[in-house]
């Protein structure tokens, strides 16, 4: 028995292409900013099942000979060589990833578009580096007072001061390495030198979240607040919309507030107004394509609550801030949920009290709860995830690693590399494992269910070391942590 889906990805992707093709006939070109992840929206993936994280990149390669991408990094974040917290890299090594997976599909980048400059070294650095290998690059500069002085910004001193990039097709499609890059005002700028070069330029923005034709409250949207909670990001009714059509329509606050000064720069831009509200401005089909209302819903408060435990594990090592857990207890309480939502923490927490030890949950996709426990040998992770391979391969219960192999590696571990903990962790356990199935068909059947655990809850009791959480990650495995240390030690590894 696999996860149950809620979406209906073709669809999707079917009908967000039709829509992008109806907008492209108003214009000669089209300036499409992509909000959120376009390779790996997991998040999408996590509350809508289905939804596959590749979705907007197949819609785009249905129409890749019209397309071509231009990627937009803010000055500041190179400088600061700020870090993409979900993949823990930098702004600039997710651009760089970025062009590479898009030319390894396929799709054209056309340029970089360096916002925000003022002459940044390591912004000047990375254009060296990008010209060096054929890629485009534009300065664009700050504006005083942006986007309020539409005079100043309409000008040879505003917009007419960046550098111009002349794109070949007649979809431009805007990302950035993470938010507040400067996407919507590269947009602007392009338009703005475009329609002085007689060339009559469009935008919209292709949109995942908040879906606006479902409720505002409803768990998905919800969700997409719980993401957003350190942004202070808040869904809202659409007003403009509902004046001008008088039909609700659920929006974002930021889109809501910077749309009658976005409009207005739109409508001196191109001489005509193009759009009577933000929610008119985003091509999102989203809502069209929920194909089991009841099974999103419950993803995406799964979703909620993995978040809310992401902060809490956050501020407990300082990252974070109390208004941010405030604002998802808050979050949780209007999606009707506590805590305990997800099975997994009240079924680690069992084996923690019984045992006094750390101690790991994983709810199998059959819906059957697998614990583990700490031991001399491994910990709890390593040992849940053993526990949850047997269960799915159907071997029984028998030690899958023999200690020929477990003392060598503890071995190691202490006497050789100087640790203090002699207990195997997930990747350990994991090599340990594919050693032995050179020899064993147990080994190999316990290896051959690992597929099986992507989208599998988990809980943890206490904060995992980096390297189980990385291993879980990579299994695709949705794990929470208790905000507790195992140690009372300050200094934690």
């Amino acid at each position: 028995m696999g996860h149950k889906l809620g979406f209906d990805n073709e669809k999707y992707i079917e009908l967000q292409s039709a829509n992008i093709e109806k907008r492209i006939e108003r214009f000669s070109k089209l300036y499409v900013e992509f909000g959120g992840k376009l390779f790996d929206d997991y998040h999408a993936s996590r509350v809508l099942p289905g939804f596959e994280p590749d979705s907007k990149i197949k819609m785009l390669l249905s129409m890749k000979d019209r397309v071509e991408m231009m990627i937009v990094i803010n000055a500041d974040d190179i400088e600061k060589n700020k870090i993409r917290g979900d993949l823990g890299i930098t702004y600039s090594q997710d651009m760089f990833r970025l062009i590479d997976a898009f030319q390894e599909v396929g799709l054209y980048v056309g340029s970089v578009v360096i916002t925000r400059y003022m002459k940044q070294p390591a912004a000047q650095k990375l254009r060296k580096q990008l010209e060096k290998n054929g890629i485009n690059v534009a300065y664009h500069y700050p504006i005083q007072n942006y986007p309020n002085d539409i005079e100043l910004i309409l000008s040879k001193d505003g917009f007419g001061k960046n550098e111009y990039i002349k794109t070949s097709k007649e979809i431009v499609v805007i990302t950035a390495p993470g938010p507040g890059s400067g996407k919507m005002a590269t947009c602007l700028s392009q338009m703005y030198h475009d329609y002085t070069n007689n060339i009559k330029a469009g935008y919209a923005k292709f949109e995942t979240f908040p879906i606006w034709n479902i409720s505002l409250n409803h768990p998905v949207n919800l969700a997409y607040e719980a993401a957003t909670a350190d942004l202070n990001d808040v869904n809202m009714i659409d007003p403009f919309h509902l004046e001008a059509y008088n039909e609700i329509a659920v929006n974002y606050n930021r889109d809501v507030e910077a749309f009658p000064v976005l409009n207005n720069l739109l409508r001196k831009i191109t001489g005509k107004t193009i759009y009577k509200s933000p929610t008119d401005m985003g091509v999102n089909m989203v809502g069209f394509c929920i194909s089991d209302d009841k099974v999103c819903q419950d993803a995406a408060k799964k979703e909620i609550v993995r978040r809310y435990y992401k902060e809490l594990t956050s501020l407990r090592k300082d990252e974070s801030n109390e208004e941010t857990v405030a604002k998802l207890e808050m979050i949780m309480a209007k999606a009707g949920i506590d805590k305990n939502y997800r099975n997994v923490v009240e079924e680690a927490e069992k084996v923690h009290k019984k045992t006094d030890e750390p101690a790991v949950a994983i709810e199998l996709a059959s819906g059957k709860m697998i614990t583990g426990k700490t031991s001399k040998l491994m910990g709890a992770s390593s040992a849940c995830l053993l526990n949850c391979l047997k269960e799915i391969a159907g071997i029984p219960d028998i030690n899958l690693l023999s200690q020929n192999i477990i003392e060598p590696v503890q071995k190691l571990k202490t006497d050789y590399l100087k640790g203090h903990n002699p207990r195997l962790h997930t990747d350990e356990v994991l090599i340990a494992l594919a050693i032995e199935s050179i020899t064993s068909d147990v080994c190999r059947m316990a290896l051959d269910a690992l597929p099986q655990l992507e989208n599998c809850e988990a809980h943890s009791t206490v904060i995992l070391s980096e390297v189980d959480r990385r291993t879980f990650a990579k299994l695709g495995v949705r794990l929470t942590e208790s905000p507790v240390y195992q140690t009372k030690r300050l200094y934690h590894r």
